[in-house]
């Protein structure tokens, strides 16, 4: 087991610890909002969706997302693209 920080280690080449854990977490939860908003998307405004997109990459990296990012995949979902967003129960670390 290697420490990275407090709350954050490497045990066989995946990371594990509590902050492991809320990043997962993250990442769970802004895939399932992302999935939301691709089944919502025909009844929204392409500003609502943009939003959307929005505080879904915000919840999944704790900032504000780069605009060309949120424009990026929000032409993608209203051009009926589905966007997978797999979110594992580890992580794995290179």
């Amino acid at each position: 087991m290697t420490l990275i920080e407090p709350g954050l280690y490497v045990r066989d080449g995946f990371a594990e610890g509590p902050l492991a854990d809320a990043a997962l977490s993250r990442a769970a939860r802004a895939g399932r909002l992302l999935n939301e908003l691709q089944e919502q998307a025909p009844t929204m405004t392409d500003g609502h969706l943009r939003d959307g997109v929005r505080q879904a990459l915000r919840r999944f990296t704790q900032e504000q997302p780069p605009a060309c990012q949120v424009d990026s995949l929000t032409a993608l979902i209203r051009r009926g693209v589905r966007i997978d967003w797999p979110a594992s129960d580890r992580l794995s670390c290179a």
